[in-house]
């Protein structure tokens, strides 16, 4: 890490379809914990040598309900949540025996917790509907025993990623403080507008909630346009004095019901770079690319963000 930044990696399921895995499935690229964890590793080696300095598990979408869908017990379930640190954790020191004379310090592992949405797999984690019978508390129990696994599997930290509305965000706080979670945390949300969460409420609202909350250490925005990034940043500045972390999308739009990518925006891996160096300048503290960036997306912010003076 250096110059004030930290490079997070880049989109998982993107590179294991590059790979030859098939995420087809309402898991998706947690179904490779099951059929192809070997992929995981080595996609985790591939953004370690592009330069990132946080790695991000393959939990997003792995949840113990999601895997007892499969067929799965709930301690088969819980022991692929494991795996997901596990992995990461043994593709960084695998790394960092190779290769510490060549850097500063060891990338870190922060374990994915996706929203409610990403587990429902139809799309909702890009809307924050979640129906009038969703509460505090429903939200609560469903992260408790996978926030609870996760962390027992020893990450540097926790990722809570693509939050789509107020209640998961509060709900995700109080549960922080409940389990009395030691290590630190971000919670990131999705926008599609470029001014409000997914769901269409306002961001002072939640970020009044979580700038009370000390278990929460940074806030940011993953999973949306690169377009959105620098206005969202600006806002959040004038919000909050959490760390900041944006690692948005290549700036094309998943579409979560037709299960496709729809046509890019005017943004490319070789602009993407600069992007980031003015996300950086705008005071984005970690920087990285979510779904369809690549190694490659990565090895280009890092060189760029990592050489500034």
């Amino acid at each position: 890490m250096n110059c004030g930044v930290a490079v997070i990696d880049g989109g998982l399921a993107t590179q294991l379809e590059a790979l030859g895995a098939d995420i087809n499935d309402p898991l998706w690229s947690a179904r490779c914990l099951i059929s192809d964890p070997h992929l995981i590793k080595q996609v985790h080696l591939q953004y370690l040598e592009a330069g990132a300095d946080i790695l991000v598990t393959s939990s997003y979408q792995a949840t113990i309900p999601g895997f007892l869908s499969k067929g799965l017990s709930i301690e088969e379930g819980e022991l692929l949540l494991q795996q997901s640190v596990k992995l990461a954790l043994e593709a960084r020191d695998n790394f960092w025996k190779l290769n510490a004379d060549n850097y500063y310090s060891r990338a870190l592992v922060a374990a994915s917790i996706g929203s409610y949405g990403a587990y429902l797999a139809d799309g909702s984690e890009y809307s924050g509907h979640y129906g009038p019978d969703m509460n505090l508390e429903k939200l609560k129990e469903f992260h408790r025993r996978r926030l609870q696994v996760l962390v027992d599997a020893g990450p540097d930290l926790l990722a809570f990623e693509t939050i789509p509305n107020k209640l998961e965000a509060q709900a995700l706080a109080v549960l922080l403080d409940e389990e009395n979670i030691q290590i630190p945390s971000w919670i990131c949300f999705s926008s599609v507008d470029g001014e409000h969460m997914s769901s269409g409420e306002d961001f002072k609202e939640c970020l009044d909630i979580l700038n009370r909350n000390e278990k929460v250490n940074i806030v940011g925005i993953n999973c949306s346009s690169p377009q959105f990034i620098e206005n969202l940043i600006l806002k959040f500045k004038k919000l909050t004095n959490k760390l900041l972390a944006v690692y948005p999308n290549s700036g094309e739009v998943w579409d979560g019901r037709a299960k496709r990518w729809l046509q890019p925006e005017c943004v490319g891996e070789k602009s993407f770079d600069l992007l980031a160096k003015r996300w950086h300048e705008c005071g984005a503290s970690l920087i990285g690319g979510c779904c369809r960036t690549t190694p490659c997306t990565i090895r280009s912010i890092s060189k760029l963000l990592k050489n500034m003076p």
